[in-house]
């Protein structure tokens, strides 16, 4: 086994993280500095950081509906991270993000092997939101926000164009909108291009996972029909 899938394989992060560490000499394999590509066997000693990795046997999907004011992040110094807030014995890892002032649905895992792959754009995962703004809707913002919006983004420090995108109206100020992509704040940021500020916004669905049967705050195990699906999907 490649060492990267065998660190992401014991839950301590995604294997393009790994590569990352391997890189930075954070790695050893029998007590020495390992390289990117080597491969490893069950009697193979593998450190990270100074920690000694087991593979599990099994790994842990998790759907929870977070409430507003949780942080996705497994940096346990911050004040409100998921990882303290579920208190899960299995080291997990939340699969994308959904910021600290939305609830609703986010999938964790401790499989590393498999995030990559969903979060992958062109897989076309889908996610549904029920969003409420500040003002009533019009069939201009509607037909606006599903057409595609341009926003800023950071991280290329350039402007993009989101995907096109079903949006329903549901109520005076309240709408349901189908994302593909996954930006940061991307519905926040698509409603500002139109003046809307969001005042509640909740995730109900990611690809075939919904929120149903579980209370906000609280969470579930993935059933492994579920868990199949994913893995069938991403090839897995």
């Amino acid at each position: 086994m490649r060492l990267n899938k065998f660190i992401s394989s014991t839950g301590y992060c995604s294997r393009r993280k790994a590569d990352e560490l391997i890189i930075q000499g954070k790695v050893k394999v029998n007590g020495k500095i390992a390289e990117l590509g080597l491969a490893v066997g069950p009697d193979d000693v593998v450190e990270v950081e100074g920690q000694k990795l087991k593979q599990k046997k099994n790994d842990v999907y998790i759907a929870l509906n977070k409430p507003a004011g949780i942080t996705c992040t497994t940096e346990r110094h911050v004040e409100g991270n998921i990882i303290d807030y579920i208190q899960h014995p299995e080291r997990i890892f939340p699969i994308g993000r959904l910021d600290k002032e939305s609830e609703g649905l986010i999938l964790l895992t401790s499989d590393g092997d498999i995030v990559n792959e969903i979060l992958r754009e062109e897989n076309n995962y889908e996610k549904d939101y029920i969003v409420m703004v500040n003002k009533p809707i019009t069939p201009a913002f509607i037909q606006g926000m599903s057409n595609g919006v341009e926003i800023y983004n950071p991280v290329k420090n350039e402007y993009t164009i989101t995907k096109k995108c079903k949006v329903v109206k549901l109520g005076e100020r309240t709408f349901k909108i189908t994302l593909s992509q996954g930006l940061n704040r991307q519905i926040r940021r698509m409603c500002s291009a139109f003046n809307y500020q969001v005042y509640k916004l909740q995730r109900i669905r990611v690809a075939h996972i919904t929120l149903e049967g579980i209370e906000r705050g609280g969470w579930r195990d993935l059933t492994e029909e579920e868990v199949r699906k994913f893995k069938e999907a991403t090839g897995n």
